[in-house]
Protein backbone atom coordinates (compact mmCIF):
# COMPACT_ATOMS: atom_id res chain seq x y z
CA UNK A 1 0.00 0.00 0.00
CA UNK A 2 1.03 3.79 -0.28
CA UNK A 3 3.10 4.55 2.75
CA UNK A 4 1.10 7.73 4.39
CA UNK A 5 -2.20 8.59 4.35
CA UNK A 6 -2.79 10.44 1.47
CA UNK A 7 -5.94 12.10 2.30
CA UNK A 8 -4.76 13.47 5.48
CA UNK A 9 -1.19 14.49 3.89
CA UNK A 10 -2.87 16.53 1.40
CA UNK A 11 -5.51 18.12 3.18
CA UNK A 12 -2.95 19.51 5.76
CA UNK A 13 -0.73 20.86 3.05
CA UNK A 14 -2.87 22.52 1.44
CA UNK A 15 -3.76 25.07 4.39
CA UNK A 16 0.10 25.46 4.88
CA UNK A 17 -0.36 29.70 3.49
CA UNK A 18 2.59 31.48 6.42
CA UNK A 19 5.98 29.90 4.74
CA UNK A 20 7.99 32.65 4.46
CA UNK A 21 11.20 33.26 2.07
CA UNK A 22 14.23 34.86 1.51
CA UNK A 23 13.96 38.07 -0.29
CA UNK A 24 16.45 37.34 -2.34
CA UNK A 25 15.13 34.04 -3.28
CA UNK A 26 12.69 34.89 -5.94
CA UNK A 27 13.96 37.47 -7.72
CA UNK A 28 13.41 35.81 -11.16
CA UNK A 29 14.67 39.39 -13.19
CA UNK A 30 17.22 37.96 -15.33
CA UNK A 31 15.56 34.94 -15.72
CA UNK A 32 12.01 36.77 -16.52
CA UNK A 33 13.16 38.62 -19.76
CA UNK A 34 13.53 35.44 -21.69
CA UNK A 35 10.15 34.64 -21.67
CA UNK A 36 8.92 37.80 -21.78
CA UNK A 37 9.14 41.59 -22.15
CA UNK A 38 6.60 41.54 -19.19
CA UNK A 39 8.29 42.84 -15.79
CA UNK A 40 9.06 39.65 -13.19
CA UNK A 41 7.74 40.71 -9.59
CA UNK A 42 10.21 40.08 -7.28
CA UNK A 43 8.04 40.20 -4.29
CA UNK A 44 4.47 38.83 -4.68
CA UNK A 45 1.25 39.56 -2.70
CA UNK A 46 -1.63 37.60 -3.97
CA UNK A 47 -5.39 38.15 -3.27
CA UNK A 48 -6.61 34.63 -2.02
CA UNK A 49 -4.39 31.20 -1.95
CA UNK A 50 -2.62 30.89 -5.30
CA UNK A 51 -2.42 26.88 -5.62
CA UNK A 52 -5.93 26.67 -5.72
CA UNK A 53 -5.62 23.90 -8.67
CA UNK A 54 -3.19 21.98 -6.58
CA UNK A 55 -0.22 20.28 -8.25
CA UNK A 56 0.41 17.19 -11.04
CA UNK A 57 3.05 15.19 -12.33
CA UNK A 58 3.33 13.12 -14.93
CA UNK A 59 5.62 11.50 -18.63
CA UNK A 60 7.49 9.81 -16.24
CA UNK A 61 11.03 8.22 -17.70
CA UNK A 62 14.13 6.59 -15.91
CA UNK A 63 15.89 9.95 -15.23
CA UNK A 64 12.92 12.65 -15.17
CA UNK A 65 9.05 13.77 -14.71
CA UNK A 66 7.75 16.94 -15.07
CA UNK A 67 6.22 18.55 -12.56
CA UNK A 68 3.00 21.40 -12.83
CA UNK A 69 1.13 23.72 -11.35
CA UNK A 70 -0.65 27.16 -12.04
CA UNK A 71 -1.19 30.53 -9.77
CA UNK A 72 -5.02 31.30 -9.45
CA UNK A 73 -6.05 32.86 -6.46
CA UNK A 74 -9.59 33.65 -8.57
CA UNK A 75 -9.53 30.56 -10.34
CA UNK A 76 -13.01 30.43 -12.20
CA UNK A 77 -12.35 34.45 -12.81
CA UNK A 78 -9.26 34.15 -15.68
CA UNK A 79 -7.17 33.03 -12.41
CA UNK A 80 -7.21 36.30 -11.08
CA UNK A 81 -3.18 36.81 -11.57
CA UNK A 82 -2.14 40.16 -13.17
CA UNK A 83 -0.35 40.61 -16.60
CA UNK A 84 3.13 39.98 -15.08
CA UNK A 85 5.18 37.29 -14.67
CA UNK A 86 5.57 35.55 -11.87
CA UNK A 87 8.80 33.34 -10.19
CA UNK A 88 7.88 30.23 -8.73
CA UNK A 89 9.76 27.89 -6.81
CA UNK A 90 9.66 24.52 -6.86
CA UNK A 91 12.06 21.67 -4.97
CA UNK A 92 12.01 17.88 -5.28
CA UNK A 93 12.77 15.85 -2.24
CA UNK A 94 13.09 11.82 -1.78
CA UNK A 95 10.81 12.17 1.47
CA UNK A 96 7.44 13.57 2.20
CA UNK A 97 8.47 16.24 4.32
CA UNK A 98 10.82 17.92 1.83
CA UNK A 99 13.61 17.64 4.15
CA UNK A 100 16.37 15.67 1.43
CA UNK A 101 15.90 18.09 -1.38
CA UNK A 102 17.54 16.92 -4.48
CA UNK A 103 16.66 19.38 -7.33
CA UNK A 104 15.63 22.66 -7.29
CA UNK A 105 15.15 25.82 -9.35
CA UNK A 106 12.88 28.81 -10.28
CA UNK A 107 10.65 28.75 -13.28
CA UNK A 108 8.86 32.02 -14.78
CA UNK A 109 4.92 31.89 -14.98
CA UNK A 110 3.77 33.96 -17.41
CA UNK A 111 0.27 35.18 -18.28
CA UNK A 112 0.77 33.69 -21.94
CA UNK A 113 0.40 30.20 -20.25
CA UNK A 114 -2.23 31.42 -17.63
CA UNK A 115 0.33 31.47 -15.12
CA UNK A 116 0.62 27.74 -15.46
CA UNK A 117 4.20 26.04 -15.22
CA UNK A 118 5.52 22.76 -16.14
CA UNK A 119 9.24 21.67 -15.10
CA UNK A 120 11.51 18.72 -16.67
CA UNK A 121 12.92 17.92 -13.80
CA UNK A 122 16.09 15.68 -15.32
CA UNK A 123 18.53 13.80 -12.76
CA UNK A 124 16.67 11.92 -10.64
CA UNK A 125 17.54 8.34 -9.88
CA UNK A 126 15.01 5.68 -12.00
CA UNK A 127 11.88 3.54 -10.61
CA UNK A 128 11.78 5.71 -7.26
CA UNK A 129 9.53 7.85 -5.43
CA UNK A 130 9.97 11.59 -5.18
CA UNK A 131 8.20 14.31 -3.71
CA UNK A 132 7.66 18.15 -5.01
CA UNK A 133 6.57 21.57 -3.80
CA UNK A 134 6.16 24.62 -5.48
CA UNK A 135 6.33 28.48 -3.49
CA UNK A 136 5.37 31.61 -4.76
CA UNK A 137 5.74 34.77 -2.75
CA UNK A 138 4.79 33.73 0.39
CA UNK A 139 2.83 31.07 -0.32
CA UNK A 140 3.56 27.35 -0.69
CA UNK A 141 1.65 24.52 -2.51
CA UNK A 142 0.45 21.36 -1.50
CA UNK A 143 3.09 18.84 -1.55
CA UNK A 144 3.02 16.07 -4.57
CA UNK A 145 4.24 13.09 -4.75
CA UNK A 146 5.55 11.12 -8.58
CA UNK A 147 7.45 8.23 -9.40
CA UNK A 148 10.38 7.95 -12.09
CA UNK A 149 10.05 5.08 -14.81
CA UNK A 150 12.31 2.21 -14.27
CA UNK A 151 15.34 1.64 -16.57
CA UNK A 152 14.97 0.71 -19.86
CA UNK A 153 16.41 -2.36 -19.94
CA UNK A 154 15.47 -3.68 -16.23
CA UNK A 155 13.67 -6.40 -15.89
CA UNK A 156 10.67 -5.37 -13.55
CA UNK A 157 8.44 -7.46 -11.70
CA UNK A 158 5.19 -5.61 -11.40
CA UNK A 159 3.46 -2.32 -12.75
CA UNK A 160 0.70 -0.58 -11.53
CA UNK A 161 -1.85 1.79 -12.52
CA UNK A 162 -4.89 3.02 -13.07
CA UNK A 163 -7.00 3.52 -16.27
CA UNK A 164 -9.82 6.29 -16.34
CA UNK A 165 -11.71 8.67 -18.67
CA UNK A 166 -15.10 11.11 -18.63
CA UNK A 167 -15.92 13.28 -15.45
CA UNK A 168 -18.77 14.96 -16.05
CA UNK A 169 -18.29 17.43 -13.32
CA UNK A 170 -22.67 18.50 -13.42
CA UNK A 171 -23.03 14.70 -13.11
CA UNK A 172 -21.67 13.76 -10.09
CA UNK A 173 -18.70 13.64 -7.46
CA UNK A 174 -15.09 12.79 -8.28
CA UNK A 175 -15.46 10.33 -5.19
CA UNK A 176 -13.60 7.91 -7.45
CA UNK A 177 -10.20 10.05 -7.26
CA UNK A 178 -10.51 9.34 -3.61
CA UNK A 179 -10.55 6.23 -3.58
CA UNK A 180 -7.92 5.96 -6.15
CA UNK A 181 -5.30 8.15 -4.48
CA UNK A 182 -5.35 5.27 -1.60
CA UNK A 183 -4.45 2.49 -4.05
CA UNK A 184 -1.03 0.97 -4.50
CA UNK A 185 -0.32 2.52 -7.81
CA UNK A 186 2.55 3.33 -10.11
CA UNK A 187 0.58 5.96 -11.99
CA UNK A 188 -2.48 6.98 -13.38
CA UNK A 189 -3.28 6.57 -17.68
CA UNK A 190 -6.22 9.11 -18.48
CA UNK A 191 -7.70 8.38 -22.35
CA UNK A 192 -9.93 11.35 -22.30
CA UNK A 193 -12.77 13.96 -21.36
CA UNK A 194 -11.38 15.43 -19.04
CA UNK A 195 -13.79 18.41 -19.10
CA UNK A 196 -17.07 19.21 -21.08
CA UNK A 197 -17.80 21.52 -22.52
CA UNK A 198 -21.09 22.12 -22.36
CA UNK A 199 -23.31 25.26 -20.59
CA UNK A 200 -25.39 24.63 -17.47
CA UNK A 201 -27.49 21.62 -17.06
CA UNK A 202 -31.03 21.34 -15.55
CA UNK A 203 -30.91 19.44 -12.22
CA UNK A 204 -27.64 18.24 -12.02
CA UNK A 205 -25.82 17.34 -8.83
CA UNK A 206 -23.42 20.48 -9.37
CA UNK A 207 -23.35 23.20 -12.25
CA UNK A 208 -20.78 24.18 -14.82
CA UNK A 209 -19.44 27.77 -14.51
CA UNK A 210 -20.92 29.15 -18.15
CA UNK A 211 -22.45 28.21 -21.04
CA UNK A 212 -21.08 26.58 -23.29
CA UNK A 213 -17.42 27.12 -23.58
CA UNK A 214 -15.96 28.77 -27.34
CA UNK A 215 -12.93 31.01 -26.43
CA UNK A 216 -9.57 30.10 -24.59
CA UNK A 217 -10.65 31.98 -21.57
CA UNK A 218 -13.93 29.45 -21.65
CA UNK A 219 -11.70 27.01 -21.75
CA UNK A 220 -9.46 27.87 -18.84
CA UNK A 221 -11.79 28.89 -16.88
CA UNK A 222 -13.68 25.38 -17.33
CA UNK A 223 -10.44 23.48 -16.49
CA UNK A 224 -10.16 25.44 -13.19
CA UNK A 225 -13.10 24.24 -12.18
CA UNK A 226 -12.71 21.17 -12.59
CA UNK A 227 -9.25 20.83 -11.00
CA UNK A 228 -10.89 22.58 -8.18
CA UNK A 229 -12.27 19.09 -7.17
CA UNK A 230 -10.11 18.10 -4.11
CA UNK A 231 -10.51 14.42 -4.67
CA UNK A 232 -8.81 14.76 -8.49
CA UNK A 233 -6.46 17.02 -6.85
CA UNK A 234 -5.38 14.16 -4.56
CA UNK A 235 -5.26 11.87 -7.34
CA UNK A 236 -3.13 14.25 -9.28
CA UNK A 237 -0.63 14.90 -6.24
CA UNK A 238 -0.04 11.24 -5.25
CA UNK A 239 0.68 9.48 -8.65
CA UNK A 240 2.33 10.94 -12.15
CA UNK A 241 -0.38 10.73 -15.06
CA UNK A 242 0.05 10.13 -18.72
CA UNK A 243 -3.29 11.73 -20.33
CA UNK A 244 -4.62 12.24 -23.58
CA UNK A 245 -8.10 13.91 -24.99
CA UNK A 246 -10.88 12.48 -26.58
CA UNK A 247 -13.44 15.08 -27.88
CA UNK A 248 -14.95 16.96 -24.81
CA UNK A 249 -11.67 18.91 -24.62
CA UNK A 250 -12.87 20.28 -27.71
CA UNK A 251 -16.69 19.83 -28.14
CA UNK A 252 -18.49 16.50 -28.41
CA UNK A 253 -17.58 14.50 -31.47
CA UNK A 254 -15.79 16.33 -33.40
CA UNK A 255 -13.41 15.33 -36.63
CA UNK A 256 -10.43 17.08 -36.98
CA UNK A 257 -11.25 20.64 -38.51
CA UNK A 258 -15.15 19.95 -38.72
CA UNK A 259 -17.50 20.75 -36.25
CA UNK A 260 -20.13 18.30 -34.93
CA UNK A 261 -22.49 21.32 -36.05
CA UNK A 262 -20.56 21.57 -39.63
CA UNK A 263 -23.68 22.32 -41.36
CA UNK A 264 -23.89 25.61 -39.94
CA UNK A 265 -22.59 28.63 -41.65
CA UNK A 266 -20.73 29.92 -38.33
CA UNK A 267 -18.95 26.41 -38.39
CA UNK A 268 -17.07 26.10 -41.32
CA UNK A 269 -13.29 24.53 -40.82
CA UNK A 270 -11.37 27.60 -40.54
CA UNK A 271 -13.83 29.35 -37.43
CA UNK A 272 -13.69 25.73 -35.96
CA UNK A 273 -9.83 25.68 -36.09
CA UNK A 274 -9.87 28.92 -33.87
CA UNK A 275 -11.94 27.18 -31.13
CA UNK A 276 -9.71 24.51 -31.44
CA UNK A 277 -6.41 26.70 -30.82
CA UNK A 278 -8.12 27.96 -27.85
CA UNK A 279 -9.05 24.57 -26.30
CA UNK A 280 -5.53 23.06 -27.46
CA UNK A 281 -4.18 25.86 -25.34
CA UNK A 282 -6.43 25.51 -22.12
CA UNK A 283 -5.80 21.52 -22.48
CA UNK A 284 -1.73 22.25 -22.21
CA UNK A 285 -1.96 24.53 -19.82
CA UNK A 286 -3.37 22.24 -17.17
CA UNK A 287 -1.84 19.29 -18.22
CA UNK A 288 1.98 17.85 -16.99
CA UNK A 289 3.03 17.42 -20.33
CA UNK A 290 6.47 17.90 -21.62
CA UNK A 291 7.17 21.41 -23.57
CA UNK A 292 6.93 19.32 -26.91
CA UNK A 293 3.45 19.19 -26.58
CA UNK A 294 3.04 22.70 -26.77
CA UNK A 295 0.02 23.56 -29.31
CA UNK A 296 1.06 25.83 -32.45
CA UNK A 297 -2.44 27.14 -32.95
CA UNK A 298 -4.53 25.05 -33.29
CA UNK A 299 -1.77 21.65 -33.57
CA UNK A 300 -0.80 20.18 -30.57
CA UNK A 301 1.82 17.09 -30.74
CA UNK A 302 -0.22 14.44 -28.29
CA UNK A 303 0.66 10.76 -29.24
CA UNK A 304 4.07 9.87 -27.54
CA UNK A 305 5.66 6.90 -26.60
CA UNK A 306 6.33 5.82 -22.85
CA UNK A 307 8.42 2.42 -21.86
CA UNK A 308 8.58 1.20 -18.08
CA UNK A 309 11.25 -1.65 -18.30
CA UNK A 310 11.18 -4.27 -20.15
CA UNK A 311 7.66 -5.14 -18.80
CA UNK A 312 5.38 -2.35 -20.41
CA UNK A 313 5.51 0.49 -23.43
CA UNK A 314 2.46 2.80 -23.68
CA UNK A 315 2.14 3.65 -27.02
CA UNK A 316 -0.46 6.79 -26.86
CA UNK A 317 -2.46 7.59 -29.21
CA UNK A 318 -4.81 11.23 -30.39
CA UNK A 319 -7.75 9.69 -32.88
CA UNK A 320 -9.21 13.34 -32.46
CA UNK A 321 -7.21 15.50 -34.18
CA UNK A 322 -6.34 14.04 -37.42
CA UNK A 323 -9.42 11.47 -38.00
CA UNK A 324 -11.54 12.15 -41.75
CA UNK A 325 -15.21 12.71 -41.08
CA UNK A 326 -17.43 10.25 -39.18
CA UNK A 327 -18.67 8.31 -41.78
CA UNK A 328 -22.55 7.95 -42.97
CA UNK A 329 -23.47 11.27 -41.18
CA UNK A 330 -22.54 10.06 -37.50
CA UNK A 331 -24.75 8.58 -35.11
CA UNK A 332 -25.69 4.90 -34.49
CA UNK A 333 -26.84 3.22 -37.68
CA UNK A 334 -26.50 0.35 -40.51
CA UNK A 335 -22.74 0.82 -42.40
CA UNK A 336 -23.16 3.10 -45.39
CA UNK A 337 -20.42 2.90 -48.45
CA UNK A 338 -18.25 5.41 -46.64
CA UNK A 339 -17.77 2.78 -43.78
CA UNK A 340 -15.57 0.95 -46.46
CA UNK A 341 -13.65 3.65 -48.00
CA UNK A 342 -9.78 3.07 -47.79
CA UNK A 343 -8.82 6.57 -47.08
CA UNK A 344 -10.61 7.19 -44.37
CA UNK A 345 -8.88 7.05 -41.38
CA UNK A 346 -9.27 7.53 -37.37
CA UNK A 347 -5.23 8.06 -36.51
CA UNK A 348 -4.03 9.81 -40.13
CA UNK A 349 -1.32 8.12 -41.82
CA UNK A 350 1.36 9.35 -40.07
CA UNK A 351 0.48 8.91 -36.61
CA UNK A 352 -0.67 5.19 -37.80
CA UNK A 353 3.02 4.52 -39.36
CA UNK A 354 4.72 5.65 -36.03
CA UNK A 355 1.97 3.23 -34.31
CA UNK A 356 3.50 0.60 -36.56
CA UNK A 357 7.14 1.39 -36.25
CA UNK A 358 6.92 1.40 -32.63
CA UNK A 359 5.24 -2.18 -32.24
CA UNK A 360 7.47 -3.65 -34.59
CA UNK A 361 10.35 -1.97 -33.03
CA UNK A 362 8.97 -2.70 -28.64
CA UNK A 363 11.01 -5.28 -26.65
CA UNK A 364 8.70 -5.11 -23.92
CA UNK A 365 5.99 -7.87 -23.05
CA UNK A 366 3.18 -6.00 -22.77
CA UNK A 367 2.76 -3.29 -25.57
CA UNK A 368 -0.62 -0.88 -24.66
CA UNK A 369 -2.36 1.18 -26.86
CA UNK A 370 -3.54 4.09 -24.83
CA UNK A 371 -6.55 5.88 -26.59
CA UNK A 372 -9.96 6.88 -26.75
CA UNK A 373 -12.60 5.00 -28.34
CA UNK A 374 -13.89 1.45 -28.32
CA UNK A 375 -11.70 -0.72 -30.79
CA UNK A 376 -13.69 -4.02 -30.97
CA UNK A 377 -16.69 -4.27 -32.81
CA UNK A 378 -20.41 -3.67 -31.89
CA UNK A 379 -23.31 -4.63 -33.33
CA UNK A 380 -25.97 -2.45 -31.16
CA UNK A 381 -29.03 -3.78 -32.69
CA UNK A 382 -30.05 -7.73 -31.60
CA UNK A 383 -31.15 -10.12 -34.01
CA UNK A 384 -31.61 -9.08 -37.82
CA UNK A 385 -29.66 -6.30 -39.44
CA UNK A 386 -26.84 -4.61 -37.54
CA UNK A 387 -25.60 -0.94 -36.56
CA UNK A 388 -22.99 0.30 -35.27
CA UNK A 389 -21.64 3.51 -33.88
CA UNK A 390 -19.33 5.86 -36.53
CA UNK A 391 -17.68 7.93 -33.96
CA UNK A 392 -15.89 4.32 -32.87
CA UNK A 393 -13.06 2.26 -34.62
CA UNK A 394 -16.54 0.94 -36.05
CA UNK A 395 -17.05 3.94 -37.85
CA UNK A 396 -13.50 3.40 -39.91
CA UNK A 397 -13.11 -0.14 -40.93
CA UNK A 398 -10.13 0.24 -42.94
CA UNK A 399 -8.10 1.64 -39.80
CA UNK A 400 -9.41 -1.03 -37.40
CA UNK A 401 -8.95 -3.92 -40.46
CA UNK A 402 -4.73 -2.35 -40.80
CA UNK A 403 -4.69 -2.83 -36.96
CA UNK A 404 -5.69 -6.30 -36.36
CA UNK A 405 -3.89 -7.58 -39.36
CA UNK A 406 -0.74 -6.22 -37.94
CA UNK A 407 -1.49 -8.14 -34.74
CA UNK A 408 -1.74 -11.16 -36.58
CA UNK A 409 0.60 -10.65 -39.17
CA UNK A 410 3.72 -8.84 -37.45
CA UNK A 411 2.70 -10.66 -34.14
CA UNK A 412 4.10 -7.59 -31.30
CA UNK A 413 4.44 -8.81 -28.31
CA UNK A 414 1.15 -9.05 -26.09
CA UNK A 415 -1.02 -5.65 -27.45
CA UNK A 416 -3.49 -4.57 -25.34
CA UNK A 417 -5.51 -1.70 -25.83
CA UNK A 418 -7.02 0.85 -23.51
CA UNK A 419 -9.90 2.47 -23.95
CA UNK A 420 -12.50 4.99 -22.84
CA UNK A 421 -15.25 7.11 -24.17
CA UNK A 422 -18.97 4.64 -23.62
CA UNK A 423 -19.43 5.38 -20.12
CA UNK A 424 -19.52 1.90 -18.91
CA UNK A 425 -16.79 -1.00 -18.41
CA UNK A 426 -16.15 -3.34 -21.21
CA UNK A 427 -13.99 -6.65 -21.48
CA UNK A 428 -13.21 -7.87 -24.94
CA UNK A 429 -11.38 -9.84 -27.42
CA UNK A 430 -10.24 -8.53 -30.77
CA UNK A 431 -10.40 -10.59 -33.66
CA UNK A 432 -8.55 -11.14 -37.20
CA UNK A 433 -12.15 -10.91 -38.26
CA UNK A 434 -15.41 -9.84 -35.68
CA UNK A 435 -17.83 -11.19 -38.50
CA UNK A 436 -16.32 -14.84 -37.55
CA UNK A 437 -16.03 -15.89 -34.51
CA UNK A 438 -14.05 -18.49 -35.06
CA UNK A 439 -11.17 -16.43 -36.20
CA UNK A 440 -8.11 -15.64 -34.15
CA UNK A 441 -7.79 -13.39 -31.14
CA UNK A 442 -5.54 -10.99 -32.10
CA UNK A 443 -5.66 -8.93 -29.30
CA UNK A 444 -7.17 -7.78 -25.74
CA UNK A 445 -9.08 -4.53 -24.95
CA UNK A 446 -9.94 -3.31 -21.62
CA UNK A 447 -12.87 -0.03 -21.90
CA UNK A 448 -12.77 1.93 -18.80
CA UNK A 449 -16.37 3.61 -17.24
CA UNK A 450 -16.79 6.98 -16.92
CA UNK A 451 -15.48 8.84 -13.25
CA UNK A 452 -19.42 10.38 -13.45
CA UNK A 453 -20.75 10.62 -16.48
CA UNK A 454 -23.90 9.38 -16.93
CA UNK A 455 -24.85 9.81 -13.13
CA UNK A 456 -24.96 6.91 -10.43
CA UNK A 457 -26.02 3.86 -13.79
CA UNK A 458 -26.40 0.24 -12.08
CA UNK A 459 -25.27 -3.22 -12.76
CA UNK A 460 -26.17 -3.44 -15.83
CA UNK A 461 -28.47 -2.32 -19.23
CA UNK A 462 -31.08 -4.25 -20.85
CA UNK A 463 -30.78 -2.43 -23.91
CA UNK A 464 -26.95 -3.55 -24.29
CA UNK A 465 -27.19 -7.11 -22.70
CA UNK A 466 -29.73 -7.87 -25.59
CA UNK A 467 -27.09 -7.43 -27.98
CA UNK A 468 -24.46 -8.74 -26.38
CA UNK A 469 -25.16 -12.37 -27.80
CA UNK A 470 -24.39 -10.93 -31.65
CA UNK A 471 -21.15 -9.87 -30.04
CA UNK A 472 -19.76 -13.05 -28.88
CA UNK A 473 -16.03 -11.23 -28.77
CA UNK A 474 -17.06 -8.92 -25.75
CA UNK A 475 -16.83 -10.82 -22.63
CA UNK A 476 -18.25 -8.44 -19.85
CA UNK A 477 -20.29 -5.39 -19.57
CA UNK A 478 -21.17 -3.06 -16.55
CA UNK A 479 -23.32 0.16 -16.40
CA UNK A 480 -21.39 1.72 -13.25
CA UNK A 481 -18.83 4.62 -12.54
CA UNK A 482 -15.47 3.76 -11.00
CA UNK A 483 -12.04 3.07 -12.94
CA UNK A 484 -9.96 -0.10 -13.78
CA UNK A 485 -7.13 -0.72 -11.71
CA UNK A 486 -4.39 -3.03 -13.88
CA UNK A 487 -1.52 -5.02 -12.87
CA UNK A 488 0.93 -6.35 -14.93
CA UNK A 489 3.77 -9.04 -14.34
CA UNK A 490 5.97 -10.46 -16.87
CA UNK A 491 3.52 -13.55 -16.60
CA UNK A 492 -0.12 -11.91 -16.36
CA UNK A 493 -2.06 -8.77 -16.86
CA UNK A 494 -4.93 -8.29 -14.06
CA UNK A 495 -7.61 -5.51 -15.02
CA UNK A 496 -9.95 -5.01 -11.87
CA UNK A 497 -13.19 -3.37 -12.75
CA UNK A 498 -13.65 -0.58 -9.41
CA UNK A 499 -17.06 0.35 -9.54
CA UNK A 500 -18.96 3.11 -7.33
CA UNK A 501 -21.74 2.29 -5.17
CA UNK A 502 -23.05 6.03 -6.59
CA UNK A 503 -21.86 9.43 -7.61
CA UNK A 504 -24.52 11.55 -7.36
CA UNK A 505 -23.73 12.47 -3.72
CA UNK A 506 -20.11 12.30 -2.23
CA UNK A 507 -20.89 8.96 0.11
CA UNK A 508 -20.12 6.82 -2.51
CA UNK A 509 -17.66 3.21 -2.29
CA UNK A 510 -16.12 1.63 -3.95
CA UNK A 511 -16.28 -1.86 -4.79
CA UNK A 512 -14.83 -4.79 -7.57
CA UNK A 513 -17.13 -5.84 -9.57
CA UNK A 514 -15.14 -8.17 -11.61
CA UNK A 515 -11.98 -9.25 -12.63
CA UNK A 516 -9.97 -10.57 -16.05
CA UNK A 517 -6.51 -11.74 -17.03
CA UNK A 518 -4.87 -11.94 -20.14
CA UNK A 519 -2.03 -14.45 -19.97
CA UNK A 520 1.69 -13.48 -21.75
CA UNK A 521 1.28 -15.18 -25.10
CA UNK A 522 -2.05 -16.06 -25.15
CA UNK A 523 -4.42 -12.84 -26.27
CA UNK A 524 -7.76 -12.47 -25.02
CA UNK A 525 -9.58 -11.88 -21.84
CA UNK A 526 -10.29 -14.59 -19.11
CA UNK A 527 -12.27 -13.64 -15.87
CA UNK A 528 -11.18 -14.57 -12.82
Amino acid sequence: MVDYNFERFLYSQIKRRNLIIGAGALTGLAIASQFSNLRALAQVKFSNYPFTLGVASGEPDPTSVVIWTRLAPEPLNGGGMPPVNVPIQWQVATDANMKNVVAKGTEIAIPELAHSVRVEVNGLQPQRWYWYQFISGTEASPIGRTRTAPRRESNISKLAFALASCQHYEQGYFTAYKYMAQEDLDLVVHVGDYIYEGGIGANTVRQHNSSEIMTLDDYRNRHALYKTDLNLQAAHAAFPWIVTWDDHEVENNYANDISEIDNEPDQDPQVFRQRRAGAYQAYYEHMPLRPFSRPSGPDMQLFRRLSFGKLATFHVLDTRQYRTDQPCGDGTKERCPDNFNPEATITGKRQEDWLYRGLDNSSAEWNIIAQQVIVAQRDTTPGEGATFSMDKWDGYLASRDRLVRFFEQRKPSNPVVLSGDLHNNWAADLKADFNKPESATVGSEFVCTSITTGGDGADTNPTVQAYLPDNPHIKFFNNQRGYVRCVLTPTNWQSDFQVMSNVTTQSGTISTRASFVVENGRPGVQQI
